[in-house]
């Protein structure tokens, strides 16, 4: 599932595309969007929200999208192929005179009123990238359940929004300490916090997300994606295992040496 990073890179390639121009063309094409046609009406922005995106229209109006595990928006020039994926994975056009934006496998694509988009995103916590973020809060929200395993309350976007499964498991292995560990026994949890916002903005205009400072593609994360392979701090086997509540499992990502507190599920 895109981050917060990614949907915020999606969100400004969309607002440089469409915001200031009338719609020449609106196709939204999924059953309940069938009749409605944006055509005519000027793009005022276009603004994420965590993982969540606002395309706001003159008239009151915002098209909100979630690209959850497959969507993407793609942005085309009047001459360029589309090539987002097959024509029958489109759920939306949106363009003007000059560009074309084309959202492929939107799970989520509903158009309602500005004023009511607090029914969408009103549940969110603080988002790391937003105008909105307030570290206290967020810390407040993250503590509010002291048993919750750690990498469970860092998904969990009514506590901060924007952190996804690549952020879960890099952050807990930067403050040292199990995805399993409660969160309310961990030492000092600003610092989870504080770290969260550092690698969001480091990572917001970056094309290849970087938690290591190093540039080679194997060697860019610590933890993630790297089940088996060596710890590149101490060497020691990465693991992975499944987290969280029954039908809500994410694969997770540890170092066992590095990383202080309970170490999940017996690979055996």
């Amino acid at each position: 599932m895109p981050e917060g990073d990614t949907v915020w890179q999606t969100a400004q390639r969309l607002h440089q595309a469409l915001a200031g121009s009338p719609l020449t063309r609106s196709d939204l094409r999924v059953p309940r969007l069938a009749t409605a046609d944006l055509t005519g009406r000027q793009v005022l922005e276009v603004v994420p929200r965590g993982k969540h995106l606002l395309t706001r229209v003159e008239g009151g109006l915002t098209l909100h999208s979630h690209l959850r595990m497959d969507g993407s928006w793609q942005v085309y020039g009047p001459d360029e192929r589309w090539r987002g994926g097959p024509h029958h994975q489109i759920r939306a056009i949106l363009a003007n005179t000059a560009h074309t934006a084309v959202g492929y496998r939107l799970p989520v694509l509903e158009l309602l009123r500005t004023g009511d988009e607090g029914r969408v995103v009103g549940h969110l916590g603080p988002d790391l990238l937003g105008p909105d973020w307030d570290p206290d809060e967020a810390l407040r929200r993250l503590l509010a359940d002291p048993s919750r395993p750690l990498g469970e309350a860092l998904l969990d976007q009514r506590n901060l929004a924007g952190i996804g499964n690549v952020y879960k498991s890099e952050l807990c292995f930067l403050v040292r300490v199990s995805p399993w560990l409660p969160i309310g026994e961990m030492p000092s949890p600003e610092r989870l916090v504080a770290h969260a916002k550092k690698l969001l903005e480091a990572n917001r205009n970056r094309r290849a997300r970087v938690t290591t400072a190093e540039s080679r593609r194997d060697r860019r994360l610590w933890v993630y994606g790297r089940p088996g392979r060596p710890c590149l701090r101490c060497g020691t086997p990465v693991r992975a295992a499944d987290q969280g509540r029954a039908g809500q499992e994410r694969s997770t990502f540890w170092c066992p040496s590095c990383q202080a507190g309970p170490q999940g599920p017996d690979p055996s």
